[in-house]
């Protein structure tokens, strides 16, 4: 696969930051089932990063390890190598956050079963070759490069939201998802720059981040658990959002994301909707 010519003509400086996954552990011993006091709903919605995170970080660390040998730009490959590696940490951390979560009460296996499931079935590689395996990995990180755009919008809202920390949420579980999300901003760009190397087509572009729109949400819906008699699950649509937790947080957030969905759809400038400044 040969790369385009626009992404032939980013040049990287020397100084350009680095990207390298970072060895953290954290201690979920003392982390209690609603680790936001008061707040059961803001809790569940942090809890879908441990159920979804994992099997959906190591599906793009996959994507993006099969693409290494085609990128042949020395920054890029850097850039890759460091995101895999960033990626396969955050799976494990909250992997780990999950497990401690299940030893206490919670649960979820049926969940992850279905969602581990589902990333094999629509995001693995199938078994394809040839000219077939390479659309498919283009697909994919077409896919990946949009959700990439909404996590790192997240992940810069879990650097700013001070409403975390004044709730009472555990240290742990906060050092988690600040981390997390502080990498999520700092590799924003880089499934979307070796989409650009190896594809950069922009309708294929536009299709994939209109997927990812779509598919980001149920899966933050359908984790809620059914009620005893299997009517309607305990997120319904009538919670009360005027709570100070999730009415403030989560339709700030909301705003954020469906904003920058427009943008990314609008704007047909590589560099004005994803890329980092170098």
């Amino acid at each position: 696969m040969a790369p385009t010519d626009d992404a032939t003509k980013r040049l990287y400086r020397d100084e350009a930051h680095a990207i390298n996954a970072r060895d953290v552990r954290f201690d979920f011993d003392s982390v209690p089932m609603h680790y936001i006091p008061g707040e059961v709903l803001a809790t569940h919605i942090v809890n879908v990063m441990h159920l979804v995170l994992p099997v959906g970080e190591r599906a793009m660390a996959a994507a993006l390890s099969e693409a290494l040998p085609c990128i042949e730009d020395e920054r890029l490959r850097e850039e890759v190598v460091g995101f895999v590696g960033q990626e396969t940490m955050h799976a494990n951390s909250h992997e780990a956050a999950r497990r401690h979560l299940q030893s206490i009460g919670l649960g979820v296996d049926s969940y992850v079963a279905e969602i581990a499931w589902l990333v094999d079935r629509v995001l693995g590689d199938h078994g394809l070759g040839g000219r077939a395996k390479q659309q498919w990995l283009k697909e994919r990180l077409g896919l990946f490069a949009g959700m990439e755009h909404y996590t790192a919008v997240l992940g810069e809202w879990l650097l700013d939201a001070e409403v975390l920390e004044a709730r009472g949420m555990h240290p742990a579980m906060l050092d988690l998802v600040r981390w997390h999300g502080a990498e999520e901003v700092e590799h924003r760009s880089v499934v979307f720059d070796a989409y650009m190397y190896l594809d950069g087509g922009y309708a294929r572009r536009v299709r994939t981040a209109l997927l990812a729109a779509a598919t980001l949400l149920p899966l933050f819906v359908f984790s809620a658990e059914p009620d005893a008699d299997r009517t309607h699950v305990v997120w319904r649509i009538d919670f009360d959002i005027t709570t100070p937790l999730i009415g403030a947080t989560l339709t700030r957030l909301g705003h954020a994301l469906l904003g920058v969905g427009f943008r990314l759809i609008l704007h047909t400038a590589a560099r004005e909707t994803t890329r980092a400044p170098r």
